[in-house]
């Protein structure tokens, strides 16, 4: 064989595992169907699927089609069911669905007990969406584990605002990625595995293949503890001709500083694919730096970090920050990338343990978040709340109505959290790493779901 040169992959195939000879590229149970498309064959005329319930002995056929996808229906609710789709002696690797009332629109589904990408992992992570100016919408998302590589990425292509997604591509690897645009083409800033590498690489082709990816800075791996990049999906700031986003430095098993905050940017006139033309902020260790930091202890989690402008001008450094209630105000030096951030100010946001992103909305003049709001101090990891909350001024902060409240179910194996979200038009959509319906646990997520909230601006108090 020869070797390999590209990022992209329809599907990534591990060399020695059984992954099939169809590749099932996209799941989304509903309360009473299996709806699963499948990539083709070159020689394929028809295809056969089959399914049963979970432990069954024997498969049903659901029937025959020339297309590459099928719903099975009149479904039981709660229930698991194992699929396969045959063509000829071909076949795919059984698949897992359980159907169960939803949220949203899915874009993809993951049974936490499916074995099919057991090597990245086994839940889905990391949502992140792109509002193409032609029109339409990318998503994508990894897979991701404790103690797993954490290395594989899926792109989704939605043609009609969210309402149906189809399979792209895969990157591999990659993890805790961000699709964004650059003067008309698609980027990806993501790591190559948790604490890994930092690589970015661009589409010319709407996410359908990237190119190979470059390494812009090195990481340790962090599987044994090593320090390296994290990062998460966050928002692209661009102010005064450079471009900016957010990383950290550490990781979780650091016993001295756990994550250092950072900023990395560009010049706009500069080509992002050169590593020369970025810059990083020294990593900004968190302090004692006010009276009011000094019981915390210096390992304290900053991380996370959202970029925004404040109503005064100053580019921000907001991060989900160790103390329930609060997020930790850094400022960025625009005046030199490389000089570490400044600590500001904490901030009251109510929503600070678990990812969030703030972003301005010019025609209201204020700031929004869609976050898993806390709202008992005797369970700090619940995140089974989800709301949209406004603020001014980037001091006080509102809610101004909940999304998604599932207070009545069990903290621990529902979660709604880890939201992307963009402007479009008078509407505010989002995408929101969900845990529901016989998730492993609430942090553990089997969905990436897809929400659009109409007219948002006019449900808001004035």
């Amino acid at each position: 064989m020869n070797g390999i040169n590209t990022w992209s992959f329809s599907p990534y195939r591990p060399f020695l595992k059984d992954v099939g000879d169809l590749s099932v590229c996209r799941v989304a149970p509903t309360k009473s169907t299996v709806a699963f498309s499948w990539l083709p064959l070159e020689e394929a005329v028809e295809y056969t699927v089959l399914y049963r319930k979970r432990g069954e002995e024997a498969f049903l056929t659901w029937g025959s089609t020339s297309q590459t996808d099928c719903e099975i229906t009149g479904l039981a609710c709660d229930t698991d069911y194992e699929f396969y789709v045959t063509c000829g002696e071909k076949r795919s690797r059984v698949r897992l669905a359980r159907c169960g009332e939803g949220i949203g629109s899915t874009v993809n589904y993951l049974h936490p007990e499916d074995e099919a990408y057991a090597f990245s992992g086994r839940y889905l992570c990391s949502p992140s969406l792109l509002k193409h100016p032609d029109g339409y919408l990318l998503a994508s998302m990894d897979v991701y584990a404790a103690n797993h590589p954490q290395n594989l990425t899926f792109i989704f292509r939605s043609d009609d605002g969210g309402k149906r997604w189809y399979y792209l591509s895969e990157l591999m690897p990659c993890f805790w990625g961000k699709l964004f645009l650059h003067r008309g083409e698609v980027y990806m800033l993501a790591c190559s595995t948790e604490y890994g590498d930092l690589l970015i690489s661009k589409s010319t082709d709407g996410g359908r293949s990237f190119l190979p990816p470059v390494t812009l800075l090195r990481g340790s791996n962090g599987k044994n503890g090593g320090e390296g990049v994290h990062k998460n999906p966050q928002n692209i700031v661009i102010k005064n001709g450079r471009l900016y986003n957010t990383l950290e430095w550490g990781s979780w098993a650091n016993k001295e500083y756990c994550h250092a905050a950072m900023v990395m940017s560009f010049d706009l006139e500069d080509d992002p694919l050169n590593p020369a033309s970025w810059s990083f902020s020294e990593p900004r260790r968190f302090d004692h730096f006010s009276e009011e930091l000094k019981e915390l202890p210096l390992r304290t989690m900053t991380i996370e970090g959202t970029l925004v402008i404040d109503p005064e001008g100053k580019l921000l450094d907001i991060m989900r920050f160790g103390k329930y209630g609060q997020a930790i105000v850094y400022e960025v030096d625009e005046k030199n990338p490389h000089a570490p951030l400044s600590y500001e100010r904490l901030m009251d946001f109510p929503a600070n343990l678990s990812k969030f992103m703030i972003k301005y909305d010019e025609a209201t003049g204020r700031y929004f978040s869609i976050a898993t709001r806390l709202y008992d101090p005797e369970k700090p990891k619940a995140r089974n709340l989800l709301s949209l909350m406004v603020s001014k001024d980037l001091v006080t902060w509102e809610v101004a109505y909940d999304l998604y409240d599932f207070r009545d179910r069990d903290h621990k194996l529902v979660g709604l959290q880890y939201v992307d979200f963009e402007f479009d038009g008078e509407d505010l959509i989002y995408l929101c790493r969900t845990a529901l319906n016989g998730a492993n646990t609430y942090h553990n997520s089997n969905y990436v779901t897809f929400h659009r909230i109409e007219k948002f601006r006019s449900k808001l108090e004035k």
